[in-house]
C-alpha cells in the first residue's frame, strides 16, 4: 500500500477530482480500511492500493488548508462527490483508492469492501461515476 498525492491525471481540465479507473472508499476506521488492503494483496501480489489519512483527504482531494476551504469546481456531481469526502474525512474517515480496471476486479473489491463498514464508496469510470453499495 502507497501514501496517496494527486497526479495531474487525476484531475478533469477544470481541475475536479476524477481518477479514471479507480475506486475511492472510505471507511469510518483505519483497522477496516487496512484489513481491506491486507485482503486485497493476497489476491494480486501488485495490487494498486493507495492509502488516505482523513488529513491526506482534506489536504489533497478536499484542498483544505487547515480550516480553510478553497473552492471546489461545482461541475456537477464530482464536486458535491468531494464535498462529501471533506465531510467524512472531518469525521475522522480514512479512504483506500484502488485501480480497478474492469468489472471483474471491481467486484473482487467490493466483497472485500462489504465484509466491514465502510461510509462511501465511488468508481470512476471514463464518463461517468458509479455508486458502490
Amino acid at each position: 500500500m502507497t501514501d496517496f498525492k494527486v497526479a495531474p491525471d487525476m484531475l478533469t481540465f477544470g481541475g475536479a477530482f476524477y481518477p479514471k479507473g479507480y475506486m475511492f472508499i472510505m471507511f469510518p476506521l483505519e483497522k477496516d480500511a487496512q484489513q481491506v488492503a491486507a485482503a486485497l494483496k493476497k489476491w494480486s501480489d501488485k495490487p494498486e492500493v493507495m492509502h488516505l489519512s482523513p488529513a491526506t483527504v482534506l489536504r489533497e482531494v478536499g484542498r483544505v488548508d487547515g480550516d480553510t476551504e478553497v473552492d471546489l469546481p461545482a461541475v456537477g456531481t464530482e464536486g458535491a462527490t468531494v464535498r462529501k469526502y471533506v465531510q467524512l474525512a472531518r469525521q475522522g474517515n480514512c479512504a483506500l483508492m484502488i485501480k480497478a480496471d474492469s468489472d471483474e476486479v471491481a467486484e473482487r473489491v467490493m466483497q472485500e469492501v462489504r465484509k466491514v463498514h465502510f461510509s462511501y464508496g465511488q468508481r470512476y469510470h471514463l464518463l461517468a461515476m458509479e455508486d458502490l453499495e
